[in-house]
């Protein structure tokens, strides 16, 4: 079983996200947070496979949630899912060793893009 954090603070993108990763990834448990301090509780508490973070949300942003989730454990596998499409944006977060890099809106075809990397890192298992 694969446990996914989505962490947004837009219901609708949650949801959007889980139905559609849940299409992908059929062996999934999906846990959500709506802002990135509890992004961060749930990340220390369930220690997900996979990490879906948005960028743009209130108090911690997705940025700062990223940089200490990688503080606590370096290998973690992020994906961040945004509406910041700003080059300098793309590039700072490029840094901080993350999966990869989707512009919403989050689609089947960008799913599957994800998943393929995801069969790849976990060498097919699935």
């Amino acid at each position: 079983m694969i446990k996914i954090l989505i962490v947004d603070d837009s219901v609708f993108s949650q949801k959007i996200i889980a139905n559609i990763l849940r299409k992908q990834v059929e062996q999934s448990d999906i846990y959500f947070a709506a802002d990135g301090w509890n992004g961060l509780e749930k990340y220390k508490e369930l220690k997900p496979d996979y990490v879906f973070v948005d960028l743009l949300m209130p108090g911690l942003d997705g940025q700062s949630l990223i940089k200490l989730i990688k503080e606590v454990d370096s290998s973690a596998n992020i994906v961040v899912v945004t509406a910041d499409v700003q080059n300098h944006v793309r590039e700072e977060i490029e840094k901080l060793h993350i999966m990869t890099f989707i512009n919403k809106p989050f689609t089947e075809e960008k799913a599957q893009i994800i998943c393929d990397i995801m069969k790849e890192k976990d060498n097919g298992k699935q």
